[in-house]
């Protein structure tokens, strides 16, 4: 088995190079400071971390985008595309069967003039990539979500809660629903904050944080209670979104509807269009491609557009991911982003499912 999903990253790495991709590779210890930041509360569960006596904490490499996009940004080429090979590493701590190290190969596509291409052109070169394998893909757009959220018409506050925790769908509910007033502010929180000295009889200061730091978080959340509920409108509106799990025409047609009424959305929509016309020239039936607006939301935090996973027909894990993450490449670029996608297989999955050909 071990020669075959050798054979098989070969076979992957050459179609990738074929499309122009230049091999890339990524150290197996990484930095772990900069690393766990930015790939969000799962990823960081599952990390293998190691004290090191010289370099500090290191990480067991959990995937590749992160330190390619470093490497990346060093030299900002655009348009470039990458493509990788090697094991990464991750916990399983909720099922013993799955592997704590296995194989990706990866294509990665840095243009910031054809965004819209790009997107269609990693999906594509992962799905033909597949070789027929019997397996559905699902689509979705972090991008749209975010819009959504930032468009809404209230705090700037809680705009950054709810995009904070986007990636926690019962987290970001719950959230919704206490700031569109479904959901009371609990009594103790209710009595802190209309308490003239919340630290009065509060005995002696323990803990980690001072004084000035629970102070400041007394004060936002005074603010907060003064600020009115996000309407039932809008709320319905997220979550005619969240709820969308149709053919990419049809969901289209839907999010030009709710654009009318939040305007916010009106850009990504846009770009969903594009999009859809980019997947068209390169050869994707578009008219039997599903789209679901929650995909992608227990997937790595650094997505921030359209993302895409291959699934087994008969389920299971998915045998290919990918998506767009140009918010990474614009903070580990220090403000300088350079736009980017890309997508990586499981050499060893796709075997187990055959198919080629």
């Amino acid at each position: 088995m071990i020669r075959d999903v050798d054979a098989e990253t070969r076979r992957l790495s050459a179609r990738f190079e074929s499309l122009g991709a230049i091999p890339v590779s990524s150290e197996v210890l990484l930095p772990a400071d900069t690393l766990l930041d930015l790939y969000g509360e799962d990823i960081r569960a599952r990390a293998y971390v190691t004290p090191d006596p010289i370099r500090g904490e290191m990480v067991l490499r959990p995937d590749f985008t992160v330190p390619v996009v470093q490497k990346h940004m060093e030299t900002r080429a655009d348009p470039v595309k990458y493509t990788y090979a090697g094991k990464v590493f991750r916990k399983q701590e909720s099922d013993a069967q799955r592997a704590t190290e296995y194989v990706q190969v990866g294509f990665e596509v840095f243009d910031g003039q054809a965004p819209a291409a790009a997107d269609a052109e990693v999906f594509a070169a992962i799905w033909d990539a597949l070789d027929g394998a019997p397996v559905r893909a699902a689509t979705g757009d972090i991008g749209l979500l975010i819009a959504a959220v930032k468009g809404l018409r209230t705090s700037d506050a809680r705009k950054a809660a709810l995009l904070r925790h986007l990636w926690r769908p019962g987290r970001f509910r719950s959230l919704l629903d206490r700031f569109c007033g479904i959901t009371k502010v609990p009594a103790t929180r209710s009595a802190l904050i209309a308490s003239k000295d919340p630290f009065a009889d509060s005995g002696p200061e323990v803990g980690v944080r001072r004084r000035a730091e629970v102070e400041a978080r007394i004060e936002s959340l005074r603010e907060d209670a003064k600020t009115a509920p996000i309407s039932a409108e809008e709320r319905a509106h997220v979550d005619a979104i969240l709820g969308l799990r149709e053919t990419m025409p049809n969901v289209l047609s839907n999010l030009r509807d709710i654009a009318m009424d939040l305007p916010g959305i009106a850009d990504a929509v846009d770009l969903m269009a594009a999009r859809m016309e980019a997947f068209s020239s390169a050869g994707i039936d578009v008219e039997s491609l599903p789209f679901e607006g929650s995909y992608g939301r227990t997937t790595l935090e650094y997505y921030d557009g359209f993302v895409f996973g291959f699934y087994p027909v008969a389920g299971g894990v998915p045998v290919a991911t990918g998506g767009r993450y140009d918010a990474l490449t614009q903070h580990l670029g220090h403000g300088a982003s350079a736009p980017a996608v890309g997508g990586v297989i499981r050499p060893d999955l796709l075997l187990v499912l055959g198919g080629r050909g």
